[in-house]
């Protein structure tokens, strides 16, 4: 049964022991300080607004119908006009993309809310920062929010919240200087609709305030003896914040045996920081498995603020068999992995054979790191093709 979620975790979650500073600019929200005076300007972004500018929302009319990704709800509004939820949502075309904000700094991205259409794992979001080029971000959509097999599982955390139907939330601050933008890829066969909302706030930005990336990786199936990378190349200085892993067992019996690896700062052969299980990392423990009232053993899903595991099962599935699909995120709030040069992290795919021997495994493992940094970045590597990035 999922663990339940406890609001009131909230109200201690952000106590802090020094004195308030002299001015806020309003990055540092929590219920400790809600109620200091800022002057942060909030903004917001959709399709009934898409630039965000003050005084300039729900403007659209029926009769704008023949514009484009204007008045897509003509024909229920046709009767109410003007101001009555006249253009919800956008639809983004076959092999195209669509800009789902741009932003001039500076100021910061507080949440990012969305209900996408038709196939997660072929939406792309990507988030650009001031003037580069290439993506600080680039992962499909359904990865970035933690639903990386693209069903519905309910997620409470900190930095994401999955709720029903399919409402995608994250809460990741990420602070610009001169410009955000945030576009949406459709590489499927047919268009998307895609309801969304970027709030975001105008305001200084501290001198030490670094940049927000997030990076997918597919490895469909691992290699025998040979980790799954989780990131690699990272050069400058920064913290390590999230793991968001969707993972499927392709052999009988447990998977997670395997441990992560934080290799930084010059690390080569062995790093510095060495896990102890997959469970472990994903605080969790033997194997996420506890026995219910009539002595079977299941895959028990939780979701808490930092840590949270999901079990996309078969009906009859057990935890013995095969092709078993599974949900996970780990969230670094309180403990960021911080370094100083550069970052590799990787983790291994490994079960058990006879003679209780580790099992190298060939599983199909597909994450998303997570984590702040100095720019400009390493290049990216080239996201997996439409058919890599399938799931079958």
């Amino acid at each position: 049964m999922r663990s339940l979620f406890i609001p009131v975790v909230f109200l201690f979650m952000f106590i802090s022991n020094s004195a308030p500073a002299q001015s806020w600019n309003g990055l540092d929200v929590n219920i400790n300080n809600l109620f200091r005076l800022s002057d942060a300007e909030t903004r917001s972004i959709s399709p009934e607004n898409f630039s965000g500018e003050k005084g300039k929302g729900g403007m659209a009319k029926p009769e704008d119908k023949l514009l484009p990704n204007m008045a897509n709800a003509s024909g229920p509004a046709r009767d109410l006009g003007q101001g009555w939820k006249v253009n919800p949502y956008v639809f983004i075309e076959p092999d195209s993309s669509f800009t789902l904000a741009e932003i001039e700094g500076p100021g910061a991205v507080q949440q990012i809310w969305m209900t996408p259409a038709g196939n997660w794992r072929f939406s792309i979001i990507r988030i650009y920062w001031d003037d580069e080029t290439e993506p600080s971000v680039e992962v499909p959509v359904g990865d970035f929010f933690a639903a990386g097999w693209g069903k519905y599982s309910q997620i409470s955390s900190m930095a994401v919240c999955v709720n029903p139907g399919s409402a995608l939330n994250c809460y990741w601050v990420m602070p610009f200087r001169k410009k955000c933008k945030i576009t949406v890829e459709n590489l499927d066969e047919k268009k998307m609709r895609l309801f969304y909302q970027v709030n975001y706030t105008l305001t200084a930005v501290p001198d030490d305030a670094v940049y927000f990336h997030a990076q997918f990786r597919r490895s469909n199936p691992t290699v025998p003896m040979k980790d799954h990378v989780l990131v690699d190349g990272i050069k400058g200085k920064g913290q390590y914040v999230g793991t968001s892993l969707a993972w499927q067992s392709n052999n009988h019996g447990w998977w997670g045996e395997g441990e992560i690896k934080f290799f930084m700062d010059g690390d080569k052969k062995f790093p510095t920081i060495c896990g102890t299980g997959v469970e472990d990392y994903f605080c969790g423990s033997y194997g996420f498995i506890s026995e219910n009232k009539n002595g079977e053993k299941r895959y028990t899903d939780y979701t808490t603020p930092y840590a949270g595991f999901y079990a996309i099962l078969p009906e009859e599935g057990a935890i013995t068999s095969s092709r078993l699909r599974f949900g996970m995120y780990r969230w670094h709030l309180t403990d960021p992995v911080r370094f100083k040069e550069d970052l590799k992290v990787t983790i291994q795919a490994l079960g058990w054979k006879s003679g209780h021997r580790y099992l190298p495994l060939q599983d199909d493992i597909s994450s998303v790191s997570f984590w702040y940094q100095t720019e400009p970045h390493a290049k990216f590597p080239v996201l997996p093709s439409k058919d890599l990035l399938e799931i079958n």
